[in-house]
């Protein structure tokens, strides 16, 4: 492995102070975060300003922000995506955490398909495939990205539709499942138990792109006879955990409260 260059480093870690706060910063900010030499820190804004990195407010002197430049490298990275893959990536590395089946699936009318999806390690396990498709009502998958629309496009998914199960328990009601997609919204994460699978129960967490847009659901999915509410409770933060992680990978970055 070759060494790490210094000057480099520290040129990045100035911009990677751009993503917190208000996306703006002064010299003494940056001096004090990073405990740098003034003259340090002076240079390297300059150079940044310079090849367009970085740029001066010209309503708040001594103040920055990112530019043109990093946008630019930023384009070029998302262009390159792809959803598909990195979800199997990340999918790949929430099932070796957790032992289970994970899928990453997107939302097309009132449908979701699976992009993406690893198997559990367990003798029993789920039977899927990467391609499916399910109604959106039945799955936790399906709950989550429902639950993300605006109100009017919803309805304009859902009315007139009939809501048909693949179990006695999925919902069949549209007020039933507008009462479940609101406390989904609440939450932040959607579960599914037994209502596209009789022996399966899940829980899914969204994916955002760069610009904060949900653009895909990933869940992690465990047959009834390794199902608790203990377990419902861990897989909810690893699916979160492993959503966040998808979302990051495609270019969201998670404001600080």
């Amino acid at each position: 492995m070759g060494r790490l260059v210094p000057a480099v480093t520290r040129a990045l870690d100035v911009l990677e102070l751009f993503l917190h706060g208000d996306g703006t910063l002064s010299a003494p900010e940056v001096t004090r975060k990073l405990q740098l030499p003034r003259t340090t820190v002076h240079e390297l804004l300059t150079t940044l300003a310079a090849r367009s990195y970085l740029v001066a407010l010209p309503d708040q002197p001594g103040r920055y922000r990112l530019g043109v430049r990093t946008y630019q490298l930023g384009s070029r990275y998302a262009e390159q995506l792809d959803l598909a893959a990195e979800g199997q990536q990340v999918a790949r590395e929430v099932a070796e955490t957790c032992g289970e089946t994970v899928h990453v699936a997107i939302l097309e009318d009132t449908d979701v398909i699976y992009i993406a999806k690893v198997d559990s390690t367990h003798a029993v396990r789920m039977v899927s495939a990467a391609g499916r498709r399910l109604p959106a009502h039945c799955t936790s998958v399906g709950k989550m990205l429902l639950a993300t629309l605006p109100d009017r496009e919803l309805d304009a998914r859902l009315d007139g539709r009939e809501l048909t199960g693949m179990t006695p328990n999925s919902i069949t009601d549209p007020a039933e499942l507008r009462t479940v997609l609101t406390g989904v919204r609440e939450r932040g994460i959607a579960m599914e138990h037994r209502e596209s699978n009789p022996d399966v129960s899940c829980v899914a967490a969204p994916v955002r792109d760069r610009a904060g847009r949900v653009v895909a659901a990933l869940s992690i999915s465990v047959p009834m006879i390794r199902w608790s509410e203990k377990r419902e409770q861990e897989l909810a933060v690893l699916a979160v955990d492993g959503a966040d992680a998808l979302s990051a990978r495609l270019g969201h970055h998670r404001r600080e409260q």
